[in-house]
């Protein structure tokens, strides 16, 4: 079995290919950077890890992830939707610039429904292939410092939607995790005020998330354990989705 993780590198990516390996398949990564994390996986899980450069919002470098997967693979089992940036300064939303937008949807909505789209004919060779956007919690809660990550989440839960209707004649399921706050590098700057968040109860889980924690998530759908669901959300938050009076 193989996957394609975008984003794999570091955080969440790596969490989930750490996962997945456990779990017998290769995996596939793509970054715009590869990390020393990628070495040590590939010394741990030799034959099983292969890296691919690769910015998702430049067409040209998806078609190049997609042309090493076919050559190598000729079809492949899932495919992880995770790439994604932060603002690289928050501002409110009435400070963002265009380019302060573009930089993260480029990325986050455009890079990841391109990925798709361009992976499909692929997922459609398998017959029983499954793919996993890895949206947010800021998918529906507003945060107005980072609005365009916001907008951006947002639109990935669409993205879900869609592929979903589209893609189930043909065997193909589409679901989508939601994290809630994952101890990362994202999350490092702000890892003080959410721990205080936290101990405070905006979770009822009283812990940050760890990258594994996601990964566990998406081997149980890469298992098929999720194979009459599709469009479906998976809230991995410490129960941050509970309205609670």
């Amino acid at each position: 079995m193989t996957a394609v993780i975008t984003g794999g590198s570091r955080g969440i990516g790596l969490g989930i290919a750490k996962e997945l390996l456990k779990n017998g398949f290769t995996v596939v990564l793509s970054a715009r950077k590869i990390s020393g994390e990628i070495d040590k996986l590939e010394a741990e899980y030799s034959g099983k890890v292969f890296f691919v450069q690769c910015d998702i919002s430049d067409i040209g470098d998806i078609e190049k992830l997609v042309s090493f997967v076919k050559e190598k693979f000729g079809k492949f089992d899932l495919l992880v939707n995770n790439a994604g940036v932060a603002p690289k300064v928050r501002k409110d939303i009435l400070e963002i610039s265009p380019e302060d937008f573009d930089f993260v949807t480029d990325i986050n909505l455009k890079g990841t429904f391109f990925v798709t789209q361009k992976f499909v004919p692929l997922l459609m060779e398998n017959g029983n292939a499954r793919i996993v956007n890895i949206s947010s919690m800021s998918s529906y809660t507003a945060s107005v410092n980072r609005g365009e990550y916001c907008v951006s989440k947002a639109g990935i839960s669409m993205i879900t939607k869609l592929f979903a209707a589209r893609l189930a004649e043909y065997g193909i399921s589409v679901l989508e995790i939601r994290p809630g706050i994952i101890e990362t590098d994202m999350t490092a700057k702000v890892k003080e005020k959410y721990e205080k968040m936290i101990d405070e109860g905006i979770t009822p889980i009283r812990r940050m998330g760890q990258p594994e924690d996601i990964g566990k998530c998406v081997a149980s759908i890469a298992a098929g354990n999720f194979d009459f669901c599709t469009g479906t959300v998976i809230d991995c938050d410490g129960g941050f989705n509970i309205r609670c009076l």
